[in-house]
């Protein structure tokens, strides 16, 4: 499982024009799911999120999770995140959980984060959507429940 975090003063998603989720301060994550995930991936990613110290403490250091700066989250499923571009110039997604794992896994994530306390709203799964995405710092890190970055 991948994502995409980035630290945001304001993001929305929108489908065919319409909003269709929004927040203030906090995370927006693009979650990609991948062949071999599992709910042990949702869970380990969302509470890496839950925790992760990228908001600034009184001193200006990146000390404070999300959680502590009574944030939200915007989790966006992104099957992309797993397009190989090593050959050739179209991406492949072969890598990319089909649609069935992918939803039931991007909906355990964000049970997971719920558990941890953080207030989630999200993307329509499947759907093209536009998301603007305010980022803040800009602060943007990459995770992965099976790899190091």
């Amino acid at each position: 499982m991948r994502a995409v975090v980035q630290r945001t003063q304001y993001a929305h998603v929108e489908v065919d024009g319409n909003v269709v989720a929004a927040i203030g301060s906090g995370l927006v994550v693009l979650l990609g799911i991948g062949v071999g995930d599992d709910e042990s991936d949702a869970n380990y990613l969302a509470s890496k999120v839950a925790h992760l110290r990228i908001f600034e403490d009184d001193s200006g250091k990146l000390n404070l999770s999300v959680l502590e700066v009574n944030g939200e989250v915007l989790v966006v499923s992104n099957f992309t995140l797993y397009g190989d571009c090593r050959k050739g110039r179209r991406p492949s997604f072969t890598e990319a959980a089909p649609p069935e794992l992918a939803e039931r896994l991007y909906e355990a994530f964000i049970g997971a984060l719920r558990c941890e306390g953080v207030k989630v709203s999200q993307g329509l799964f499947g759907a093209r959507m536009v998301i603007r995405i305010d980022n803040d710092g800009p602060v943007t890190l990459l995770l992965d429940s099976k790899k190091q970055f």
